[in-house]
């Protein structure tokens, strides 16, 4: 018979567990006070969360692919060729309303193409999205170079410039509307994840496949879904960053994003296996790493040598979310056997 106090221990046990990305993202975030010193303010905290919106919501794809068995190498590229071309329609209709439509049906025919050749043709999702990573970055660079500019660039004259540009900087409240968006998606997907069938079928066919089949799951139709939702957050993502900066590089832009939406997946502990894992996490792990960031930059460390630190930590990352289950078997056997 478990005595109340194992009873307590497994259950506190279990809440650290599941919500792990949690304690990271306090123990990340004490770290940077402690290392920023008086020059931290509620307006660097509310950055922090600024910061966190574009790669942040590309991660909520991301964490989708990942948690039914694949990934999007393609997300970066993604943002390059949606925001580029977003910024050509906004310069020929003066309108953000239509520049938002067309970057969310952009990244959902984006996503649909890779969803398609995956789900459909049943090609690997890493060699698909690394190839159309490729691909969607050349198409926005070849068509820059085309019209004779050096990048991408709204123009400023045009009476919805304003509009649109003050979107991207604004505050409700003192938080960042672009945060704030980057809370209702968070929202929005923990409840599909969680309340939703399809949110179950996707943590299904992620924990096996053949047994989803067999429970009469169409896995081919939520693998497109899947990839179709990752672009239509990029598309967004791109909306955000053109009215955060007002102009595209496509030979920059999002360029290792996807690493980072990578990162932000695994810190906020969804299962690089798949089937596992919390969305919620997500957004834990995309503010982290945006932190991470930013004690990089207060140590005055080489920005030459700044994703080297990044890439260091996703390697860790990955590691401990292999070993940990490891371990929780070793000492649940030392316990049944001492």
């Amino acid at each position: 018979m478990e005595t109340k106090t194992t009873k307590k221990r497994k259950s506190i046990g279990t809440i650290l567990s599941n919500y792990s990305f949690v304690l990271i993202f306090l123990a990340i975030f004490i770290a940077y006070i402690i290392i920023n010193g008086g020059a931290t303010t509620w307006s660097g905290v509310m950055n922090i969360l600024r910061h966190s919106a574009v790669v942040g919501i590309i991660a909520f794809g991301m964490g989708l692919a990942i948690i039914t068995g694949g990934i999007d190498l393609s997300v970066g590229s993604m943002l390059a060729i949606i925001a580029g071309f977003a910024v050509v329609l906004f310069n020929a209709t003066n309108s953000i309303f239509l520049t938002f439509l067309f970057t969310l049906a952009a990244g959902g025919v984006c996503g649909a193409f890779n969803g398609i050749l995956i789900g459909r043709a049943k090609m690997p999702a890493f060699i698909v999205t690394l190839a159309t990573m490729l691909i969607y970055r050349s198409i926005s660079q070849y068509y820059l170079r085309s019209t004779g500019s050096s990048i991408y660039s709204m123009d400023g004259t045009l009476s919805s410039y304003d509009a649109f540009y003050s979107f991207g900087q604004n505050k409700i409240l003192t938080i960042p509307i672009v945060g704030i968006v980057l809370i209702i998606i968070t929202i929005i997907m923990v409840f599909i994840s969680t309340n939703t069938k399809f949110g179950k079928e996707i943590f299904a066919i992620g924990s096996n496949e053949k047994a989803a089949l067999l429970a009469g799951i169409n896995v081919d139709h939520i693998r497109v879904l899947v990839y179709v939702i990752g672009g239509v957050l990029a598309g967004l993502s791109s909306f955000l960053w053109l009215a955060m900066n007002g102009s595209v590089d496509p030979a920059t832009i999002g360029k290792s994003n996807e690493m980072y939406a990578i990162a932000a997946v695994v810190i906020g502990g969804i299962s690089m296996s798949g089937g596992k894992g919390r969305l919620l996490g997500v957004l834990f792990g995309s503010m982290s790493y945006t932190i991470i960031d930013k004690i990089i930059s207060s140590l005055g460390v080489d920005a030459l040598i700044n994703d080297t630190i990044k890439g260091s930590i996703l390697l860790l990352a990955v590691f401990i979310q292999i070993m940990l289950p490891v371990l929780r078997s070793r000492l649940a056997k030392h316990r049944e056997n001492p």
